[in-house]
Formats: structure tokens, sequence, C-alpha cells
């Protein structure tokens, strides 16, 4: 199914030839209208712009080429072009990656900028494109994440006791919330609605924007504030696709990339507002619950993941001076 949904097996051909004009697909978990698509449009228009046109894109919404794990493994053998995705699937390529997964890693999101922006984000894209095959073309913004469900508002860690709750295919994640007292089990994405809608499983937690976009309302009741998790978005193109293209065309991508991230992000912060009001319209019950007793809960969570993971990173990330 990958080789279908990409442009074919053979992405280089002639790729590296200037003037020649090229249209990539691009996979995006969410739809039209989404935070998601508002930045990878913009990428589209620049690298119009950047290259008279010679170079665009074809955006394929809501899993359209696959799940995000498929996503980024299509990309590492070149059946797919590029990709956004959540970073949960990644930490399976990439240990440091994990670090994302942590809980209450970020104090702000002008923190995760300052990381992301920085020396760290180079270093953690360079590792990706080293062992998965992968080019990440700069760090846009899935957004901070939160618990909804449709057994009751939760207002302290012990509300989430026996509450079945799908994570991210994430080991750090099922530790997280079995800390939080859920009943935790990974689930790849596209399955999430239906299980929610079919009692397999009772809760998920996402960017509000998210929420919105995928019409969790029409399946939970609740939408609680735990502010868990900054969740960022790389955006990546396949190495050896990126590789084959002239040196012209490698700085117009980029350079499109860097000029549509704060475009995204932007859209990510205006969306997340704009959507909790939506989702409160829509009949969802709000709860701001006191994150102490969230952050306490998940001691042991940093205990036993931060030195499987890389110490030193993540007590830099968490002291990193912004």
């Amino acid at each position: 199914m990958l080789v279908m949904t990409g442009c074919g097996a053979d992405k280089t051909s002639g790729a590296s030839a200037d003037g020649e004009e090229r249209v990539f697909d691009v996979s995006l978990p969410l739809g039209e209208g989404s935070h998601h698509d508002e930045g990878l449009k913009k990428f589209k228009k620049e690298l119009e712009r950047l290259t008279d046109g010679r170079l665009s894109v074809k955006l394929h919404y809501n899993n359209e080429l696959g799940g995000e794990r498929e996503v980024v493994e299509g990309m590492g053998i070149n059946t797919i072009d590029m990709g956004v995705a959540s970073t949960g699937p990644i930490g399976s390529f990439v240990k440091d990656i994990l670090m994302f997964d942590l809980p209450y890693l970020f104090k702000d999101v002008d923190h995760a900028y300052a990381v992301l922006d920085g020396e760290i984000g180079e270093e953690l894209a360079k590792k990706i494109e080293d062992q998965a095959n992968v080019k990440v073309l700069s760090w846009m913004e899935n957004g901070v994440r939160h618990e909804t469900n449709n057994v009751r508002l939760i207002n302290k860690p012990d509300d989430l006791k026996g509450i079945k709750h799908r994570t991210q295919e994430s080991e750090v994640q099922v530790d997280t919330w079995r800390a939080f007292g859920a009943d935790a089990t990974p689930m790849a994405w596209p399955e999430v609605y239906t299980a929610l809608q079919q009692g397999v499983i009772e809760s998920q937690e996402n960017p509000i924007p998210t929420i919105l976009d995928v019409r969790f309302h029409e399946v939970q009741k609740y939408l609680n504030l735990t502010g868990h998790v900054y969740s960022p978005l790389p955006f990546m193109m396949s190495k050896q696709l990126f590789d084959s293209l002239s040196k012209e065309d490698q700085d117009a991508v980029l350079e499109a990339a860097k000029l549509a991230t704060p475009v995204q992000r932007e859209a990510s912060q205006r969306l997340e507002k704009e959507s909790l009001k939506k989702l409160e319209e829509n009949g969802m019950e709000v709860a701001s619950p006191d994150l102490e007793a969230f952050r306490k809960a998940v001691e042991p969570v940093y205990k036993k993941w931060a030195p499987e993971i890389n110490e030193e990173l993540i007590n830099k990330v968490r002291n990193y001076d912004y």
C-alpha cells in the first residue's frame, strides 16, 4: 500500500536535475483546516514561490498514506516523500525521542521552542536522519496534550483509576498513564475513534485542536486540562529523496520549511483557544485540575526512564536557559 500511495518505488529518477518539475506527496494525520494543514499550505506556497512553481506538494489528509509509524517507515525506505507525525512512533527508531513522551518535561511552549530551535533540536534531527533515514526539515507543533474521557471529570490522578486509556505506541506513555492510575493500552492512531465509539477504550489524550478536528466530542464527554506533554510535530522528508535533489532545491525545501514553521505554530496556539470554546459549545465539560499532584505522581516514570533514554540530555532540556 505504501508503494502505491507514494510516487512509486523509484523516487529519485532524474530528481537531481535542475529545472525538473516535481510534486511531492505529503502525509498529514489530521484534516483540512487543521493546524497541521495551515503549516503545510504555507510550506507549499513558499516552495512554489522559491522555485517559480517548479516544485510543489500534494497534501494527503487523515492518514491517507498510512498511520504515523507507517509513514515514518515509508519515508525511511523512500516510498513516501514527506510527512508530519507526532514523536511517539519515532521513539522506536531513535531512543532519545522518547524524551518527548515524558510528562511535564517543558515549563511552557516558549521553553519547548527554545530547545527545538537550538542545538538540541539540531542534534535530535541528526539522530533521526542517521537512525531512521529520514530528514527533519523543521520542528512544527502538535501542541499541548490533554486528556478526554466519557467516564468523569478528572481533578486528581486518583480520578483516572480504572479508566481504559489509549496511549501512542510508547512504553513511556504507558508507564505515565499507569502512574496516574489509568488502565493504559497502546493503540495505533487510525483505530482510536472507533475504539472510543465502541467502548473498547474510554479515554485518550491529544492537543485541543486535534480533539476538535477528529470530533472526539462525539464520543467523549469530559475534557481535562492535564497539559501533561508538549508534543512536537517534526516535518520530515525521505532522506534518500532529499539527497537526490540539487543543492538549490534542497535549500528551497529547507527555507520553505523554515518560513512555514512559525506560521504553523501560531495556528496551533490560535486554534487551541478557538477549539476549546467550540468543544464547550458542543457539550464537553471541562476541568482545570491542580497539576502538582500529577507532577508528583509521575516521578517514578522519570526515575525509571531518564537513565534508559538519556539522563544527561533530559536534565539539559529541563534546565535549559531560555
